[in-house]
């Protein structure tokens, strides 16, 4: 089976393009990479027009780099309603970390068999940038760096089936973590990527199973979840602003009542 890329594939040679204009390989890959580095929040509008005129393309191409974008679930598409950066659910958050962990698991049981010596290296290599970032705390270089690891792996795992659900569910992951990662917590760890690495380098299924998914449960453990749905007690925010003097007499309270009731 050919192995899976994560090189943008060209851009098909449409008119508008050989006039010099984007094509919509190029419009979604530029939509594409600024939203999972976070660079448009999720739930932004995404209106047809603005992006044509930012462009210089036609609405036609605009629609056709936005279906492609709400088929990998990282636009939202609604009728008469336009498109928006997906906003997942706290539901959704926990069934693309449970997805994960299953899909991930038999990702790096492919890699041991199947990885090349010189896709680990490749891997290795990149771990060194993502250290780097984590280090100089470079937040959105990390993320990136981040996602790119798992592509990675699942590219050298040689099946490009697995390859594809892995990338989209790491696009999704990121709008999860604009959302949900708890104030001052790291997306990921460079040290639980090296372990993952260090058993698929041994040939070691288990273990690279077992890191792989620790290190996914670590993640979601990172996301604050448990508040994001509440809802807000009116009665507890605005408390402080209530009066602090002693309450009226029940006389004194039915004239302001009589006041308030007079025209």
């Amino acid at each position: 089976m050919p192995r899976a890329s994560v090189v943008p594939i060209s851009a098909p040679r449409t008119a508008e393009r050989r006039r010099g204009r984007p094509g919509d390989e190029h419009l979604y890959r530029e939509l594409f990479e600024a939203i999972v580095d976070h660079r448009i929040p999720p739930g932004t509008p995404l209106p047809e027009d603005t992006l044509g005129s930012a462009f210089g393309v036609s609405r036609t191409i605009v629609r056709k780099a936005l279906l492609r974008l709400g088929h990998e679930g990282v636009v939202e598409l609604r009728p008469s309603r336009g498109a928006t950066v997906a906003r997942p659910s706290v539901e959704e958050a926990k069934a693309v970390f449970e997805a994960r962990r299953v899909i991930e698991v038999a990702v790096v049981a492919a890699a041991v068999e199947r990885a090349r010596d010189e896709d680990l290296r490749a891997i290795r290599d990149r771990l060194a940038a993502e250290r780097a970032a984590e280090h100089g705390g470079d937040r959105r270089a990390q993320i990136r760096l981040s996602g790119a690891f798992h592509r990675d792996l699942a590219a050298a795992a040689g099946n490009t089936v697995l390859s594809d659900f892995v990338g989209e569910l790491i696009s999704r992951t990121s709008l999860i973590l604009a959302l949900y990662l708890a104030r001052g917590a790291l997306p990921c760890s460079h040290d639980e990527h090296a372990a993952v690495l260090e058993a698929v380098e041994r040939r070691d299924a288990a273990a690279a199973g077992e890191r792989m998914a620790e290190h996914l449960v670590h993640v979601e453990q990172r996301l604050d979840l448990s508040e994001s749905e509440a809802a807000i007690d009116l009665h507890a925010l605005f408390a402080p602003a209530r009066p602090t003097g002693p309450a009226p007499r029940a006389g004194a309270r039915a004239a302001q009542g009589a006041v308030a009731r007079s025209p």
